[in-house]
């Protein structure tokens, strides 16, 4: 049951890092929609209500592409203005670099990088006019790749560490069977019965006769021995005396218990020899 519960959190684990990949998905979503308000918002400043802006594409995990269809020429703090509001009203990352690309040469005419942590804000050149020229402009969010690979490796650690647990369960299991049934198999022949000594029990075909403790420590010793005369004074020892307890008519009473149990295997004897002690007679 513990192995079937160690396989249904390793599902739910699972279907919580899809969740997140789904959710990943939604961010991506979210950042091309941003973006494109961004893109909208830098027209509208320069007077543009005719540029197109193009299909905002993923480049790679957490960078995104914004392009027009026509050459235009804006100021930086306009762009850096538009897409600061343009993500204030989303839940996206606070963290971003921004680089302006030429489409010609693929070299950056102008960049910058807003971090939460206002001291690693860098926005230079502010105020200077990007001359009209065909632009690319690339946004690349600093937390997401950090998360999704924190995601990743936390999703292999959890997976490894259920199948650990799982590993050791079935270990146990395993050991705990083999043992339970080195047990099962660990008895004494005597007779019509089974005597099982780690067990406190004598079986006979189906039929299960429960020994006390005091009963199984005695008949183990005349199993033990045989066909042979046990003195009064080692039963007493070995069963009483040796865990500090004296007796008077117990053994008396405990030998009249086994033989009531022994009874139905005729060929089996537990008899007194006067004055000595006991004798456990098999045919």
């Amino acid at each position: 049951m513990r192995i079937y519960k160690a396989f249904l959190v390793l599902i739910v684990a699972l279907v919580f890092f899809s969740c997140k990949t789904e959710n990943n998905t939604n961010v991506s979503a979210l950042a091309k929609v941003a973006i494109r308000e961004a893109g909208n918002q830098l027209l509208l400043k320069n007077q543009d209500s005719t540029s197109l802006i193009l299909p905002v594409l993923e480049l790679k995990t957490s960078v995104f592409k914004l392009e027009f269809n026509k050459p235009l020429a804006f100021e930086p703090s306009q762009l850096v203005k538009a897409i600061e509001n343009s993500f204030n009203k989303t839940a996206l990352a606070k963290s971003y670099r921004v680089e302006v690309l030429q489409c010609t040469d693929n070299e950056v005419a102008y960049s910058y990088e807003i971090h939460e942590t206002q001291e690693l804000t860098i926005i230079p050149c502010a105020g200077r006019v990007l001359p009209e020229s065909c632009y690319i402009i690339t946004i690349s969010f600093l937390d997401n790749p950090k998360a999704a690979n924190s995601y990743t490796w936390l999703l292999y650690l959890l997976v490894i560490a259920i199948l650990i647990v799982i590993g050791i369960m079935v270990f146990k299991k395993r050991k705990s069977e083999t043992v339970s049934k080195a047990i099962e198999t660990d008895f004494e022949k005597l007779g019509v019965f089974q005597f099982y000594p780690e067990q406190n029990k004598l079986v006979k075909a189906a039929t299960t006769i429960s020994l006390s403790k005091k009963e199984c420590e005695i008949l183990a010793i005349f199993v033990a021995n045989p066909n042979q005369i046990i003195k009064r004074d080692t039963l007493t020892k070995k069963v009483w005396e040796d865990n500090g307890v004296i007796v008077g008519r117990s053994l008396d009473t405990y030998i009249s218990k086994l033989r009531k149990k022994l009874k139905d295997d005729t060929t089996i004897k537990l008899t007194n020899v006067h004055g000595v002690g006991y004798k456990l007679e098999i045919e």
